[in-house]
């Protein structure tokens, strides 16, 4: 036993009850953090989902706390993320209903991908009820598998994964903002999970693989990444705070979350630039190895300015 969050491997329904939630998770993490003891009276007095009945909430706040809660340092993080786009939410609610719910994982990060890559990459409902009977419990009747089967559709067309809600539906790709692949990189690195960093369901899911996914994390700016064979190098960037022209204002926001900030004079050049950490700062590690994890910044503590 580490201590650290790690993926949930034990099939379960609470997707029949609600599925992506991207409005619903953005109001949960919007009020609470890792250090918040949250109440369904509460949220229900506080209406942070609106005009919903209490026994509704219960139902929310037992979603939210599984997929969120149970990863809290990333909590820390969305919770003081306040200007993150659509793309970006929708992605991190992906990824975290995958982090959480096995088969989500399975059917977003497996099947949709193999649909995706063959001859007619679409897929109907009753192709998925087929699937769900086959993946999920043995017990389940024919209405639940078509009830979760539903909500699967329901969820990966929330995430942008199938881009019609009437069959056949196509399997789309959704955009992946720089600022989300950069979460999903620290999540991963604090969560125990099943492949690595460069080959997993929650990249495979949205496109990113091979060579793709090289690119992209090289383009990184909280990130330095290098490969060089089995080695790869998640090099820590180091910002400097002051004037910038370059990042879009959620980068910024995540740069200040997660990267220390670099000792250089306010009146230098320099600074406001996001460069690589000094080699003696980065670790290696074999491109199928995880386990060793890159240091969040405590995000409740302010950046040295």
């Amino acid at each position: 036993m580490t201590g650290r969050p790690r993926e949930v491997t034990e099939v379960h329904t609470r997707l029949s009850r609600c599925a992506l939630g991207v409005d619903d998770s953005r109001s949960f993490w919007s009020h609470a953090d890792e250090a918040t003891n949250v109440s369904a009276q509460r949220a229900f007095d506080e209406y942070w989902f609106g005009a919903r009945s209490l026994t509704r909430i219960e139902v929310l706040l037992t979603n939210m706390r599984a997929r969120f809660s149970a990863f809290p340092s990333a909590l820390a993080v969305l919770h003081r993320w306040h200007y993150m786009s659509p793309d970006a939410r929708r992605a991190i609610c992906h990824w975290h209903l995958q982090l959480t719910d096995p088969l989500y994982r399975r059917f977003t990060g497996s099947y949709l991908v193999e649909r995706r890559s063959g001859p007619r990459p679409e897929v109907t409902r009753d192709l998925v009820v087929g699937w769900v009977g086959q993946h999920g419990r043995g017990r389940w009747t024919m209405s639940m598998r078509i009830q979760f089967a539903s909500k699967l559709l329901s969820a990966a067309y929330s995430a942008a994964l199938v881009t019609s809600n009437r069959d056949p539906r196509p399997v789309g790709l959704p955009r992946v903002p720089d600022e989300a692949l950069e979460y999903l990189m620290y999540l991963l690195r604090e969560t125990e999970f099943e492949g690595s960093l460069l080959d997993n369901p929650y990249v495979r899911s949205v496109g990113l693989e091979g060579a793709i996914l090289e690119e992209r994390l090289r383009g990184l700016p909280g990130l330095a990444f290098r490969r060089q064979g089995d080695l790869i190098d998640f090099g820590i960037a180091t910002c400097g705070y002051g004037p910038t022209s370059t990042s879009a204002v959620t980068s910024r926001v995540w740069r200040e979350l997660f990267c220390e900030p670099s000792p250089v004079p306010t009146d230098s050049p320099a600074r406001g630039a996001c460069r690589a950490a000094p080699r003696s700062h980065r670790r290696r590690w074999p491109a199928h190895q995880h386990d060793a994890q890159l240091p969040l910044r405590d995000p409740a503590v302010p950046p040295a300015r």
